[in-house]
């Protein structure tokens, strides 16, 4: 990626510019450098596993789940136990972060290896959601609880909105796909892996969603499952396009 004058400075030019999209400003720039790291940027530039994101991301996981209970527990005070967390699941999953972080286009601003450089590999559900809550934690030890509180509830407000209008989590795409499918009676889909790529410790997988033999999907991600997931959503988009 050019010397390591190019790269410092390509990585301040990164910080601003998510600064900016946020709205603050970070009082140590690094915590949001270092969020921005991806274990196969050290990997491939000699850089100790450390400067990677993965201990934010641990800490970010954390501060993210208690932010959103919190919320729900006030904002739905005659939903049970079972509820909340159901809830809280559909919107601290991955598919759900990944979502987020690409609402403020984070994949963009981050730095990968050369194995995920690409734009679309840049966008994996896994990549995206892991690099959201390493930015969540940056922000916590940089502003503090309340501060991080009130960015995470920002950030999140599409998926509380719909929560509360749902009176529950967002449903799974590939059930959603399979009810409009048996509901024009036709077969239920089926999923066929098109591909696997990649090292073991970072697979992409391809998958295409077939009804009555016919692709009418496409999703790539870290799992099968994540694959299918995004295939199903694919689906959907087209077929509603159709409507």
């Amino acid at each position: 990626m050019g010397s390591s004058r190019d790269q410092s400075a390509h990585k301040r030019a990164s910080v601003m510019a998510l600064e900016h999209k946020l709205g603050f400003s970070f009082r140590n720039p690094s915590l949001l450098r270092q969020a921005l790291v991806h274990l196969s940027y050290c990997n491939e530039n000699d850089l100790d596993q450390s400067e990677s994101y993965e201990r934010l991301e641990f800490l970010g996981d954390a501060v993210l789940e208690l932010a959103v209970s919190t919320e729900l527990y006030f904002r739905f005070p005659n939903a049970d136990e079972g509820e909340l967390t159901k809830t809280r699941s559909s919107i601290v999953r991955r598919e759900t972060l990944a979502q987020i972080a690409r609402r403020i286009d984070l994949g963009s601003y981050l730095f990968v290896g050369k194995g995920i450089e690409s734009s679309s590999d840049r966008q994996l559900e896994s990549v995206l959601a892991a690099a959201f809550e390493a930015l969540v934690a940056a922000v916590y030890i940089d502003q503090g609880n309340e501060f991080t509180r009130a960015l995470i509830l920002r950030l999140i407000e599409p998926e509380l909105t719909q929560a509360e209008q749902m009176e529950g989590p967002p449903e799974n795409p590939k059930s959603q796909l399979q009810e409009l499918i048996q509901g024009q009676g036709l077969k239920t889909p089926t999923y066929e892996l098109v591909s696997s790529k990649g090292p073991d410790h970072g697979p992409v997988f391809t998958v295409n969603v077939l009804v009555n033999g016919q692709v009418v999907g496409t999703g790539a991600g870290g799992k099968k499952a994540e694959a299918e997931a995004a295939a199903a959503r694919s689906a959907l988009a087209a077929l509603s396009g159709q409507a």
